[in-house]
């Protein structure tokens, strides 16, 4: 048990470690995250490919979960952007494909956690898709981050008004009701399909 905890530990360290070589040199990060699921030809892989590729253009690095879906439709417009680094942080899963080959830069992290950390340490603003339980898993962490003040100035985009409305209705009619939020809380989110838009308030952001 105590090797296990041992090996454990340099495990994190390493996660930590290597992320921090791959990001902390690279300035004007944006977050994108969504399923894995989504086909190449599914509407919102398609938005998250054209924002991607906007974005890369203005020179701006597109980090993802590096895996299939939304994930590799961003990292595939970033990469054919040819501006701006195309970066993929994977994890390792048995027996399941988890890295696309959209990536400029890559990394495998052993644990969730420490994935998800490094996901928005270095970036100014994310970019939420449509996704699952590891999607939603990423989204409240990230939004309770910045609620407590932990991510302080990180912009957090919903794409997928169909898909989200339920979840937003859910956070006014629910936790906002119930006094669980505050108000201000409520403005943490801009819901929008409206990639023009991101893509002019994130240029701006990293003015």
């Amino acid at each position: 048990m105590k090797k296990e905890k041992i090996i454990c530990k340099e495990k994190i360290a390493i996660d930590f470690s290597e992320g921090k070589e791959l990001l902390q040199t690279l300035e004007n990060n944006v977050t994108i995250f969504g399923s894995a699921r989504t086909s190449s030809t599914d509407k919102y892989a398609k938005l998250a490919e054209k924002l991607a590729f906007r974005l890369s253009k203005r020179n701006i690095n597109i980090i993802t979960g590096g895996g299939d879906g939304i994930m590799q439709a961003a990292n595939k417009g970033a990469f054919e952007a040819k501006c701006a680094e195309s970066i993929g942080l994977n994890i390792y899963l048995p027996n399941e494909k988890t890295k696309n080959e959209y990536t400029t830069k890559s990394l495998t992290f052993n644990y969730f956690f420490s994935r998800k950390y490094m996901l928005v340490k270095y970036s100014k603003a994310c970019v939420i898709f449509p996704g699952g339980f590891g999607t939603l898993d990423e989204m409240f962490e990230i939004l309770t981050l910045t609620q407590t003040g932990k991510l302080n100035g990180l912009k957090i985009y919903l794409v997928g008004c169909d898909y989200w409305k339920y979840l937003i209705k859910f956070i006014r009619k629910s936790l906002y009701k119930e006094n669980m939020i505050d108000k201000a809380d409520l403005n943490i989110i801009t819901l929008t399909d409206n990639i023009k838009q991101i893509e002019k308030e994130i240029v701006l952001l990293l003015k």
